[in-house]
């Protein structure tokens, strides 16, 4: 079930999230094999917390990794991945899930990779979830600012 406050978003801007059986779509390959699209077009959404005790949340294509280098530079110092309880207590929503919709107080990031594709596949807040969106609707949408981070 699609948490209220991802609901509500996708009301507001008349989008409408797929769903598929519980678990079914934790990782950018299985959501890429459920939607029926390229890996590349999940819109994996990762946490990190920086050296500066600040968490950020990086949307990435999901065929592809963050380059730390590219992240210290972006950031000007470096930056861990989010432990699992770390992205829950700060998102409210649980790793292979998180969606950018709805989540306060952590600045958004997206990745000009995704640009490149008509739509892209962000998480509903649920492991069993994707919502078709352009690039520039959900840079939009989650308030996010471009950036290159990728390898």
């Amino acid at each position: 079930m699609i948490p209220g406050k991802v609901q509500a978003v996708l009301d507001a801007h008349q989008l409408t999230a797929l769903t598929f059986e519980p678990g079914s779509t934790p990782t950018s390959e299985l959501a890429a094999e459920k939607i029926g699209c390229a890996v590349g077009q999940i819109a994996k959404s990762m946490l990190f917390k920086g050296k500066d005790g600040v968490f950020r949340l990086f949307l990435c294509p999901g065929d592809r990794r963050v380059d730390n280098k590219k992240i210290k530079n972006f950031l000007g110092f470096k930056a861990r991945m989010a432990t699992a309880d770390e992205t829950y207590e700060m998102t409210g929503f649980k790793p292979g899930g998180v969606c950018p919709f709805g989540v306060e107080s952590v600045d958004i990031f997206i990745d000009q990779g995704l640009e490149v594709y008509p739509t892209v596949y962000p998480a509903a807040g649920t492991d069993a979830s994707g919502v078709p969106i352009t690039f520039l609707q959900l840079k939009q949408i989650s308030n996010a600012s471009e950036c290159d981070v990728m390898a």
